[in-house]
């Protein structure tokens, strides 16, 4: 009898060492290859729920093994959370179970250049999986949240600040909208703190003017002289006279965008067409970056009131009229009738 428990200590003994040894193998070898599993954790799923979406997922080896580990070897009493998670192995169970206890989610990214238009920034959301673009665009449309956001006109154009952002599944059209407005403030905040003495332009000033600053040059070290420009045309009372300008305008009124300006949009009255309205334009016309909304605030000192583009990018200053029809006439309609030879 006594010989008989003996071995069926042995034998348990034994069972559970095994058990043990093969628990600990599991956990220790990392597993998975480096195509990329994404799980989606519901919210209230019970642990064991979790361990057999991340088995089935590739995450895990093994369901079996896993939820013993799980359950007698880990016994970690916290949550697992809910959320979208993604793994690229090979990774070990602990690597996997820690990242959705911790709930450190997986993240979709897109990044917004600079002097796009809200519709334009709707699609790269949209294309991010985040918001449909057109529940961005009623967002950012929409005049009772550009009031909750201290926007002062009625919609986001020009407050939606180029970055690149990061966002769980799952996110609200009106929280992207919300951090994209934060890193305005805080970009308009640097640029203020640098304002050059004389620059009254107020917060949404600034940004109508640096939207034209952005639109005018891909050139940052030519966009305080394109800022230096456009002001000495204000104080002597000149209109602006923008082609960016003209486009949005006609997009306003027509519904169509182009480049291709033509004499009607030109001669078009609209008050955001800058050869028909004097001033700055109602709003923004695009949002700017940094670079551009620190040009706005201060301005390169110069007496230039003209600019003309070399066509690479770049431009040439005047600060009369004769230099400006002599620049025209050597980089738009000589460079074009030599090109075209």
């Amino acid at each position: 009898m006594a010989l008989a428990l003996g071995v069926l200590v042995a034998v348990a003994a034994g069972a559970a060492f095994v058990a043990w040894r093969t628990l600990t193998v599991f956990r220790t070898t990392p597993y998975g290859d480096v195509e990329e599993k994404v799980v989606v954790v519901p919210p209230g799923a019970s642990a064991r729920a979790v361990v057999r979406l991340l088995a089935h997922s590739g995450a895990l080896a093994d369901e079996r093994h896993a939820w013993a580990y799980v359950r007698w070897l880990k016994r970690d009493h916290r949550a697992f959370r809910a959320g979208e998670y993604a793994f690229q192995g090979p990774l070990t169970p602990d690597q996997v179970l820690d990242r959705v206890y911790l709930g450190q989610v997986r993240l979709h990214r897109f990044t917004v250049p600079e002097g796009l238009r809200v519709d334009e920034i709707a699609e790269i959301v949209q294309r991010s999986g985040l918001a449909p673009a057109g529940a961005f665009l009623a967002v950012a449309r929409d005049p009772a949240v550009a009031r909750a956001l201290g926007v002062p006109f009625s919609t986001l154009e020009g407050f939606l600040f180029p970055d690149t952002y990061s966002f769980p599944r799952g996110v609200s059209a009106r929280a992207v909208a919300e951090a994209m407005v934060d890193r305005f403030k805080a970009e308009y905040a640097r640029a203020d703190a640098a304002r050059s003495p004389g620059v009254s332009f107020t917060m949404g000033e600034a940004a109508t003017f640096a939207s034209i600053v952005e639109k005018e040059t891909g050139r940052p070290e030519e966009r305080p002289r394109i800022a230096c420009v456009f002001r000495n045309r204000l104080r002597i009372g000149m209109r602006l006279q923008t082609d960016p300008t003209v486009m949005y305008a006609t997009l306003l009124r027509t519904g169509r965008w182009s480049r291709n300006i033509t004499r009607a949009d030109l001669h078009a009255a609209h008050p955001y067409n800058t050869y028909t309205s004097s001033g700055l334009p109602p709003g923004p016309i695009a949002n700017a970056g940094a670079a551009a909304l620190r040009a706005a605030l201060a301005p390169a000192d110069c007496a230039d009131l003209y600019f003309v583009s070399r066509n690479d990018g770049t431009h040439v200053f005047c600060p009369d009229l004769t230099c400006h029809q002599a620049a025209v006439r050597t980089w738009q309609i000589d460079f074009f009738r030599h090109a075209a030879r």
